[in-house]
């Protein structure tokens, strides 16, 4: 637990940054990574994750929960995509004496089409797929597409030696 008067932040403190996602057939499966790699390095470095979350708690403090919501709602409601990046904790985590052999987030009531949790626990990815069925009807071809990239990508960067 943290100590009184502790100048550490305590809690969720959620700030999100609006990416383009960009559809198309390449040839080399890391440029896919090559260039959401640059796009989220200058997403770090400007401050659109901080405003937004500055925007939220201003808007919360002045016109109150349901108003901060509602923007909320309306800025994400036009999203088509939602991904979730988690860094879990590298050691195994016990809940009373019984220990966690994975973790898997989810969120619901969202209005994304597709919602992609990526959670890291003990050096294993957990992905998490939640899809709304009346815009992706039949999400086994879609979740078998994203295999079958990250495959290619795992493949690519085997034979190039990368890592």
């Amino acid at each position: 637990m943290m100590k009184r008067k502790s100048n550490a932040k305590w809690g969720n403190l959620i700030g999100y940054s609006l990416m383009p996602v960009t559809i198309a057939l390449k040839n080399d499966p890391l440029s896919y990574i090559r260039e959401a790699q640059a796009i989220i390095k200058r997403k770090k470095l400007s401050l659109e994750s901080r405003f937004s979350y500055a925007i939220i708690k201003l808007g919360c403090k002045f016109l109150g929960v349901k108003a901060a919501s509602w923007l909320t709602y309306k800025l994400l409601f036009n999203t088509t995509i939602l991904f979730s990046n988690v860094v879990g904790p590298r050691e195994e985590v016990s809940f009373f004496d019984h220990p966690l052999t994975f973790l898997a987030p989810s969120v619901h009531g969202l209005p994304f089409a597709l919602i992609i949790h990526y959670q890291s626990y003990m050096n294993k990815m957990t992905i998490v797929f939640t899809y709304d069925p009346f815009v992706i009807p039949n999400p086994t071809e879609l979740f078998d597409d994203i295999e079958n990239s990250l495959e290619d990508i795992k493949n690519d960067v085997i034979i190039r030696r990368v890592i």
